[in-house]
């Protein structure tokens, strides 16, 4: 049976600081378009909040104490997490024997990671006068941590920006010890309260306080702030509250699963913007917003002290851990970060082969053939670990060309996946078969009652075809290319897609434009500069684009890609069915209920199709019901052609310790670099 069908022969279209500019995960917080920043009238800061008058915390604490109370939540260490975990785990090799290992197997990748990925055992035994350095592709366009969109900008964005949450590898939120005394959840489900530490400062000496979170929502919340990444989830949240210096609370409209989430939002300086907001709200075309981003105040472990074509240079923050001459948080394990801007990741090889940087991502290619040398083993070892990042070809559904599902299955069936897999990627990575990842619980059969049998796409040219007759684009005048009258003009099937000017992108890109021409079909490669090609997916100028995306900690975050116009739904992708199941899943808990009725399972051919059990019908499904059917009706409809999931692949100098791997990335913990550090010199 086709993989598109479904029992009854219908035919049914395919299925977290973007990878469009190479991060290496999404943001978790991505937003809406923002009003038009020429609109007329009079900046009113937070006007998208609705009108709202706050209780008085007596008020508000006998009104939670009626509805049973506030339930503590975590406030923790990242790192003390991080120790406790690898305290429970075997040592396999020392850290002599994994520095002559070559990382050639599962169990070298095991030794090696257990061995050098560990943390210190003492302060004695780190650096702290050590610098790292690492490539980047990018310029910074610009420093506030609430309008950052590429790769650069959120690498720095984590480095300097002050935050309240954390979560660790399993996607487990919490409060964090080095910001928070306490966080309390209502009950009901409808209040966030948390109590700040009274020995936080920005780099300009000015204390951090609850005014700063609440400056900040409102901030977000202003139309004619041109937030890109951060308003969805946050526009969830009905009000946020200082009630004074320490004590901070939200406000949530409904007791949803993903107000943990929506609560965790950049925070910008008070004192700093709300005397400039006004007159400039881009936050960036005024004199004294420019001079901010020479030199910004940061919250953060680090602040910038370099910036320009060629580098960022930050430098560790004395005031983020000490206070009144005594030490209150962790040091950062490195005085100084340096991110060499590189966009060609031939030359970045070269430059860790030399000792110019100390860690990069490594490509498939180098990998399996550029690194298994005594070149590189000389100064540097490499591991890698499973890391939930897709890449996909993108159609713009918004076009006469790929509005129609069946061409984009056709897209799909033309393309010679076991090519793609076995010759670009080196047979290191899995293919992809939608937005999550096969090995989390949101996946279709993991854990949910989804069991829809999803299986990777191989090349079908005559499949391929015949969808594209079926969807009237055939060659009428006998060119050799398909053709199709739209809007009383005959149009040839041509189009461009766009990508980021890297090789082995490129390369994936000029592989689809050879398959196509085999269907009649013919594709234009055009690479772009990181910041040219993020502004036209943001605009939605485009046909199509190669890209991708990193996991967000919770699934919801997704919505902002698939949710009907979206900010981040670059394809201008629309299905009533996926927006009404994403905003089921924001309300579900993890066990199912007794319901009453849902109408998104009442369609008999979809609940044919997703392979509902019958017993569904008589309950309320789980969040992972939810997001599983989100995937299915995702493959079925193939606003993007899947690729493959790409897992971390690294190369590191052998000076470094502490990396680990998580599904989100690597680097996910602690302060500065989080657990990377490098041993001091006895």
């Amino acid at each position: 049976m086709s993989h598109f069908k479904s029992t009854r022969g219908l035919l049914l279209a395919l299925l977290l600081v973007p990878i469009f500019f190479g991060c290496n995960s999404a943001s978790d917080d991505a937003g809406r378009s923002a009003t038009d920043d020429s609109e007329e009238g009079p900046f009113v800061l937070g006007d998208l909040i609705k009108p709202f008058d706050p209780p008085t915390a007596e008020e508000l604490e006998k009104k939670v104490s009626q509805n049973g109370g506030w339930v503590d939540r975590p406030v923790l260490d990242s790192l003390e997490l991080l120790r406790k975990r690898q305290a429970k785990e075997p040592v396999l090799a020392t850290v002599s024997e994994a520095m002559d290992i070559r990382n050639t197997s599962d169990a070298a990748n095991a030794k090696i990671l257990s061995a050098l990925g560990r943390l210190p055992g003492n302060k004695q035994d780190v650096d702290f006068n050590a610098q790292i350095t690492r490539a980047t592709p990018q310029a910074l366009n610009n420093q506030n941590p609430l309008l950052a969109s590429s790769m650069s900008e959120f690498e720095v964005s984590g480095l300097t920006g002050f935050g309240l949450f954390g979560f660790d590898w399993k996607f487990m939120p919490f409060a964090s010890s080095d910001s928070v005394v306490s966080w309390q959840t209502s009950k009901d489900g409808y209040y966030d309260k948390v109590v700040m530490r009274d020995d936080l400062l920005w780099s300009d000496g000015t204390p951090i306080t609850a005014h700063d979170i609440e400056f900040s929502f409102r901030v977000i919340m202003s139309s004619r702030v041109p937030i890109r990444a951060q308003r969805t989830g946050t526009d969830e949240i009905k009000y946020v509250k200082a009630y004074d210096d320490q004590t901070v609370v939200f406000f949530h409209n409904n007791p949803l699963a993903t107000n943990v989430w929506n609560v965790n939002f950049s925070v910008i300086p008070k004192h700093v913007y709300e005397k400039s907001i006004a007159e400039d709200p881009t936050l960036i075309d005024s004199e004294y917003h420019v001079q901010l981003e020479e030199t910004p105040v940061t919250g953060g472990s680090f602040e910038v002290v370099k910036r320009d074509q060629v580098e960022i240079v930050l430098q560790r923050r004395e005031s983020a851990y000490m206070f009144k001459g005594s030490q209150v948080r962790d040091k950062p394990f490195f005085e100084s970060v340096r991110l060499r801007i590189i966009p060609e990741a031939s030359v970045r090889l070269l430059s860790l082969e030399a000792g110019d940087i100390d860690e990069m991502n490594l490509e498939p290619q180098q990998w399996s053939d550029q690194t298994g040398g005594e070149d590189f083993y000389k100064r540097c070892t490499k591991a890698r670990g499973l890391e939930w990042t897709s890449f996909s070809f993108q159609w713009n559904a918004n076009t006469p060309y790929f509005s129609d599902p069946r061409v984009r299955q056709a897209m799909t069936y033309a393309f010679d996946h076991a090519e793609m897999l076995k010759v670009y990627r080196k047979g290191l990575d899995q293919p992809c078969t939608g937005t999550y990842h096969p090995t989390s619980r949101w996946y279709p059969g993991n854990d949910n009652a989804i069991g829809v049998n999803i299986e990777p796409v191989t090349q079908d040219l005559e499949k391929a075809g015949t969808l594209l007759d079926e969807a009237g684009w055939v060659d009428t005048d006998g060119d050799g290319y398909r053709d199709k009258e739209i809007d009383g003009k005959r149009r040839k099937f041509e189009f461009t897609i766009i990508v980021r000017s890297a090789k082995e992108r490129i390369d994936l890109c000029e592989l689809l434009k050879q398959n196509l021409r085999l269907v009649g079909v013919a594709c234009n490669v055009k690479p772009l500069e990181s910041a040219t090609l993020q502004d036209k997916m943001f605009n939605k100028q485009f046909v199509a684009a190669f890209g991708g995306w990193g996991t967000g900690a919770d699934p919801d975050t997704s919505d902002n890609i698939w949710g009907t116009e979206q900010q981040r739904n670059f394809v201008s992708y629309a299905n009533p069915m996926v927006d009404e199941l994403f905003e089921e899943g924001r309300k579900l808990k993890k066990h199912r209920k007794q319901w009453k009725e849902l109408k998104i399972w009442q369609d008999p051919d979809t609940r044919e199709y997703l392979n509902i059990d019958e017993n569904l019908a008589q309950e309320r499904p789980t969040r992972g019901d939810c997001y599983a059917a989100i995937h299915a009706i995702l493959w079925r409809d193939q606003p993007y052609t899947w690729l493959y999931y790409r897992n971390a692949y690294h190369g590191f100098n052998k000076r470094l310790r502490g990396y680990n791997f998580s599904p989100r990335g690597v680097f996910g913990y602690g302060p500065g670099f989080g657990s990377l550090w490098m041993p001091a010199e006895h």
